[in-house]
């Protein structure tokens, strides 16, 4: 077991101004024991990414309701590589189309949770996918 808690960061990218669900997930991840740090609203790909190297995060979770998912994930991750932080675990969720889970993933999304998700089922799968409990023993 770690021992320090999980780091995570969670992050409104884009003009998208409805946070009440990254607020709940924020405080889920919190109420678990785990370090979270919000970032707000409206911020870039450039700002998510460099809280998340400032915080010593385990992993950033974006909220994405604006429907610009596609771009916001991509350049996140491009920006992580770049910063040679891709240790960083990206998950998120938001109103994102069944269809373009795949290519998310595929992009390096390690998760996406669309409307309906249950905190417990957020804070579940951050336990065991992010940080010690993710590595192979």
């Amino acid at each position: 077991m770690s021992e320090s808690p999980l780091r995570i960061v969670v992050a409104k990218p884009g003009l998208d101004g409805h946070d009440r669900g990254a607020k709940v997930i924020a405080r889920a991840l919190r109420d678990a024991g785990m370090e979270v740090v919000y970032t707000g609203l409206h911020q870039t790909p450039e700002q998510i990414v460099e809280a998340s190297i400032q915080e010593d995060a385990d992993a950033v979770g974006l909220s994405v309701l604006s429907g610009a998912h596609m771009t916001l994930f991509a350049k996140t991750i491009e920006l992580l590589k770049e910063r040679d932080a891709s240790d960083i675990v990206v998950f998120g969720g938001g109103i994102i189309p069944e269809g373009d889970i795949p290519q998310l993933e595929q992009m390096g999304v390690a998760k996406v949770f669309t409307p309906g998700a249950t905190t417990t089922d957020i804070v579940a799968w951050v336990k065991s996918h992010v940080g010690e409990a993710a590595q192979p023993a």
